[in-house]
C-alpha cells in the first residue's frame, strides 16, 4: 500500500515539507510506503475550463498536474500540506488541486473515489482551520473518506526549526498517519474479505438552480 504526500508549498524542505516528513516516517513504521510529491516553484495555471480533458483524460496543460494524476492512479491515500496564506490555502495549490481533480474525473478507474484521504496545513499562527476545511472539499466532492487525528492536522511554526518544537503539532502528524495506516490496512482486510465497494450510481441529474 502506498499514500502520496502532496508538497504544496514552493519551498521543497519549509514547514509544511517538516510535517509531511513526520508522517512519513510514522507510515513507514506501520509498513505503509508513501512518496511526498513536491508541486515545485513553477507557476501552476488555473483551470481555463476548455472542457478538453473529457476527451482526453488528462488536462491539455501537460505539467505537473499530469504527472500527479498518473502516479495517483496507482495510490491507495492521500494528504494534501499546504502552508497557509492569508488564511487559506497557497495559490498553486488551488490551481493544482483544481485542475487535478476536474481533469481526472473522465479516468477510469477513478483516480481518488473511495480512497481515504487527508489535509495538513502549517502556519505561523492563525488560518489554519478555515485552510483545512478549503483542502477538505476537494475530498468530499470525490466519495474519499476524511482521515483525522486528535486535534486539527496543522502544525505551527515559521520555520523548520520552530515546527520541530511544536510537539503537539507532530504527535497530531504520527496519530494522523497511524488512522490513515488503520484504514488502509480496514480496507485491504474488507477486499480479501469479499466486502464490495459501494454500489455506485450514474450521474442522472446536474440541479441548475435557476430552472
Amino acid at each position: 500500500m502506498k499514500v502520496l504526500l502532496v508538497n504544496g508549498s514552493p519551498n521543497k524542505e519549509g514547514c509544511t515539507f517538516t510535517a509531511l516528513s513526520e508522517i512519513q516516517k510514522t507510515l513507514a513504521e506501520e509498513g505503509i510506503d508513501s512518496e511526498i510529491f513536491w508541486i515545485g516553484k513553477k507557476a501552476i495555471g488555473g483551470c481555463i475550463a476548455c472542457g478538453q480533458c473529457r476527451t482526453k483524460d488528462k488536462c491539455v496543460f501537460d505539467d505537473k498536474v499530469n504527472e500527479f494524476t498518473a502516479l495517483a492512479q496507482q495510490a491507495d491515500g492521500f494528504i494534501f500540506g499546504s502552508p497557509v496564506y492569508y488564511s487559506g490555502v497557497n495559490g498553486s495549490l488551488m490551481s493544482f488541486m483544481d485542475r487535478v481533480f476536474f481533469s481526472s474525473g473522465g479516468q477510469s478507474p477513478k483516480p481518488f473515489a473511495l480512497k481515504p484521504a487527508a489535509a495538513v496545513v502549517s502556519a505561523r499562527r492563525a488560518g489554519t482551520t478555515s485552510s483545512i476545511d478549503q483542502i477538505n472539499k476537494y475530498f468530499m466532492i470525490q466519495q474519499m473518506p476524511i482521515v483525522s487525528s486528535r486535534y486539527w492536522n496543522m502544525v505551527h511554526g515559521n520555520t523548520p526549526e520552530e515546527v520541530h518544537q511544536d510537539e503537539e503539532g507532530l504527535q497530531i502528524m504520527r496519530i494522523l498517519a497511524r488512522n490513515m495506516a488503520w484504514l488502509l490496512k480496514l480496507k485491504e482486510a474488507g477486499e480479501k474479505a469479499g466486502v464490495p465497494l459501494p454500489k455506485q450510481e450514474e450521474q442522472i441529474h446536474f440541479t441548475n438552480f435557476i430552472r
